[in-house]
């Protein structure tokens, strides 16, 4: 019999998922494509993720969109995924509001058009009411901006007074994140071949169960997602336990 949370998701289903959508480039490369056609092929993708997982029970979902890293890029690909970010809000807002799910766009939004962080602003706003599915995309985002920020929140904190140093814990640390009323993410995807985690989410991640694919992000489809979730499903996470501690567990929570 399959185990059953507080919430009613069975436990081989993770409550947190991200995703490193990588690929989009080098698929439209290996076609004799522009590299933008990668990056709209891949919106479809981010379509059919968002669908499984609510379809699946997933509670959470971040993407990483566009790193900090990214505007090293070629302007005239910056510019596209621009297009893309601004295109997509414009469509999609209405169906996000449908299908209950809620927006949020994590990351140092400073740095884009004025325009585009109102875009951001007012999907949020439409969906923040939303409870099926958060997803998150992580735009101008870095896991190490993420960390510097609440460091330096907390550093205002004891500069104000309103925190002593010696207060400073972990759960000091990780309430100043971007997102600190979800769960860390349980499992973390990857698509493009690539093994390294690029900078993203590294506070959050620290447990998280990693899934690598080979696939490029654009052919990511709902089987290949299934696949990971399967496989996140086969693992036995441990944190820090033994395996026999973790079945005792499970056979006292089964009764």
């Amino acid at each position: 019999m399959t185990a059953i949370d507080a919430k009613g998701r069975s436990r081989g289903v993770p409550s947190h998922v991200a995703i490193i959508m990588d690929g989009n480039g080098r698929w439209a490369k290996q076609r004799g494509l522009p590299r933008s056609a990668g990056h709209r092929a891949g919106a479809k993708s981010v379509r059919v993720v968002v669908e499984e997982s609510i379809r699946h029970g997933v509670g959470a979902l971040t993407l990483f969109a566009f790193s900090s890293e990214n505007w090293r890029r070629p302007r005239a690909e910056v510019m596209v995924l621009m297009e893309i970010f601004m295109s997509t809000l414009q469509m999609e807002v209405q169906r996000l509001v449908e299908h209950d799910i809620q927006l949020r766009v994590i990351g140092d939004l400073s740095a884009f058009s004025e325009r585009l962080q109102a875009q951001f602003h007012e999907a949020q706003v439409a969906t923040r009411n939303n409870r099926r599915l958060i997803l998150q995309v992580a735009a101008n985002y870095g896991g190490r901006w993420d960390v510097t920020q609440a460091v330096r929140a907390i550093a205002r904190d004891v500069a104000a007074g309103r925190l002593a140093p010696e207060a400073i814990d972990e759960a000091c640390v990780a309430a100043r994140l971007s997102f600190p009323d979800l769960p860390d993410p349980d499992l973390f995807i990857r698509t493009g071949g690539e093994k390294r985690i690029s900078n993203f989410l590294l506070w959050q991640s620290a447990y998280a169960e990693l899934y690598f694919s080979e696939l490029m992000w654009p052919e990511f489809d709902a089987d290949a997602y299934g696949a990971a979730l399967h496989d996140f499903a086969r693992r036995q996470r441990r944190f820090g336990r033994t395996g026999e501690q973790i079945a005792a567990s499970v056979d006292v929570v089964g009764g």
